[in-house]
């Protein structure tokens, strides 16, 4: 289980402290309960750390439980994904993971003891009289013809939808309780529908399938949840969840509480909308980076600490509310600059020629952590051949240029001082190479005759150096907003997806899969799972600073 720091307060654990202290609970249960229709992602991990922190800071447990009613759209490689995210965020859950599958038998009796209550029917209406019959928020609902049918009848008629002797959409089992609610949701909800799918855990042994509403709260009185944690747009629907556990046979009564769902600048957290964009191809896959799926996240470079960080300090309250990127990307700035190592990459690599250096080369020392001496350091190759950045050399500048600049000297990280003498421009004007000085005194020292050398820029080898495909991930969107937007599809940030061929120094080829790094003066990096062979390719995770409320507003 994830370490637990100091127990921040809120209003859910105020009423778990109220409630044990009165005694209505002795041990507290939670449960986290995914829909296996898509993948998991950053707003779904704020629940995740709710659910699993309650449980493990009031030493009560909490369960993974599927609730898969909807084999249609579900599927067990969601399944495994999820199971994975929660793992990887540092939760475990308790005992075997569980499906409301599991109680699908139990869920029917329930159904049937409704019906013999004269409180479900079974209804041939067609969705559409079912919509025009449901009324308005102004207007109030009609009764359906058959919400007086007998209940011997009705017990019938579900034994024939259990046996497959309807045709799907020809009828539903719907609870009977107000058609005149101000509730919508009180309107006679749908309890069961005929569906002919395959599930992916109970084979074909069903046609019949329980809907969320109905299952979701039984599944929680089913595993003894004593505080069943949701977000604010189930709020209206806790009266459904109590009407059913109030109606039926059960000794457990578990409460539902709803917090505020997490809402992110610049992304998009509907499933509706990340399905789109995987579909429709607008990202490469729900581990795409740009996406902010748990998959995504883990791939573009984020830690399983800097999202629990994040929802540390988002809290939970009862208030919606947008919050900046720039706060999830501080929590990964936070860590990443304490645990990444260093190294040196060029990623528009610029030719330098170092004159009056020996051809034989030198190998440097360079510490792995500038902060850190534990780390130990690295060598590097320092050669007469070298590459910079295309944009640390300018021919002329002003003073508040502190990088290389024709007639004018720089330090190399980590080396030495070298002037920049002369220029080669190839047919275009462009400059190929630039022809360089070095002070042989000035490895790990200021020049002896007290010259001021203000601006550090990095270099790689040219003749150590590993090419290396360097995708620069941004924002996915370019709007603060893009679920507000008519067609969030059109606010793609035509830059949220940049590739580049680097130079990296070579003590990366052997650097592990998805082991944070920085690349100094860029930004920090993972190396991504294409990496194969000979071919190495770094993703972007987050840049050393925020820069893009600065670029995007002027």
């Amino acid at each position: 289980m994830a370490e637990t720091e100091s127990r921040p307060t809120n209003f859910i654990r105020q009423i778990i402290d109220k409630d044990l202290e009165q005694g209505i609970h002795t041990a507290i249960q939670t449960r986290f309960p995914p829909e296996p229709n898509g993948y998991l992602h950053i707003g779904h991990a704020k629940s995740i750390c709710l659910n699993f922190g309650v449980a493990a800071d009031y030493q009560g447990q909490c369960n993974l439980r599927f609730d898969d009613t909807n084999p249609e759209k579900e599927d067990i490689d969601y399944v495994n994904a999820i199971m994975q995210d929660v793992d990887w965020l540092g939760f475990k859950w308790d005992g075997d993971v569980r499906y409301s599958s599991n109680y699908f038998d139990q869920l029917y009796g329930f159904a049937v003891e409704l019906i013999e209550k004269g409180l479900a029917y079974v209804d041939f209406s067609s969705q559409e009289q079912m919509r025009e019959m449901r009324g308005s928020l102004k207007a109030p609902g009609v009764n359906s013809p058959y919400r007086d049918t007998s209940v011997d009848e009705n017990l019938a008629l579900f034994t024939k939808m259990k046996n497959g002797e309807f045709k799907e959409g020809e009828c539903l089992l719907r609870a009977k309780i107000d058609m005149a609610s101000p509730f919508m949701c009180l309107r006679d909800p749908a309890l069961y529908r005929v569906r002919y799918a395959h599930h992916h855990q109970t084979g074909d042994k069903w046609c019949i399938y329980p809907m969320y509403d109905f299952t979701h709260c039984i599944s929680d009185a089913i595993e003894g949840i004593t505080h069943s944690l949701c977000t604010l747009e189930f709020q209206d629907n806790r009266r459904l969840y109590d009407w059913v556990i109030d109606n039926i046979s059960i000794p457990v009564q578990p409460r539902q509480y709803e917090f505020s769902r997490l809402n992110l600048e610049y992304t998009v957290l509907s499933k509706r909308k990340l399905i789109q964009l995987v579909e429709e191809q607008h990202v490469a896959g729900w581990d795409d980076p740009r996406m902010p799926t748990i998959s995504g996240l883990r791939r573009r470079g984020y830690t399983p600490q800097s999202i629990r960080e994040f929802c540390k300090r988002i809290g939970v309250t009862k208030m919606d509310n947008m919050v900046e990127m720039s706060m999830l990307e501080a929590c990964l700035r936070e860590e990443l600059n304490t645990d990444a190592n260093r190294a040196m990459a060029v990623l528009s690599p610029l030719k330098i020629v170092i004159e009056n250096f020996p051809e034989d080369g030198q190998m440097l020392n360079a510490p792995n952590h500038p902060s850190d001496e534990t780390r130990g350091s690295r060598e590097l190759p320092f050669t007469r051949v070298l590459y910079i950045e295309a944009d640390d050399f300018k021919e002329e500048a002003n003073k508040k240029f502190k990088r290389l600049v024709l007639g004018k000297e720089v330090r190399l990280r980590n080396a030495y001082v070298i002037k920049a003498e002369r220029v080669e421009k190839d047919e275009q004007g462009e400059i190929s190479t630039v022809y360089c000085s070095y002070d042989p005194e000035t490895l790990g020292k200021d020049p002896a005759d007290g010259r001021k050398v203000k601006g550090v820029i990095h270099w790689v080898s040219a003749e150590s150096g590993i090419p290396a495909e360097i995708r620069l991930y941004d924002r996915l969107f370019n709007v603060p907003n893009p679920a507000a937007e008519d067609d969030f599809t059109q606010c793609i940030n035509p830059e949220s997806y940049v590739i580049k061929h680097a130079i990296v120094e070579p003590s990366l080829k052997d650097i592990a899969v998805s082991q944070p790094i920085q690349f100094e003066r860029t930004g920090y990096f993972c190396k991504d799972p294409d990496s194969q062979g000979d071919k190495l390719v770094f993703n972007r995770t987050v840049g050393l600073r925020d820069t893009w409320a600065k670029v995007n507003q002027s």
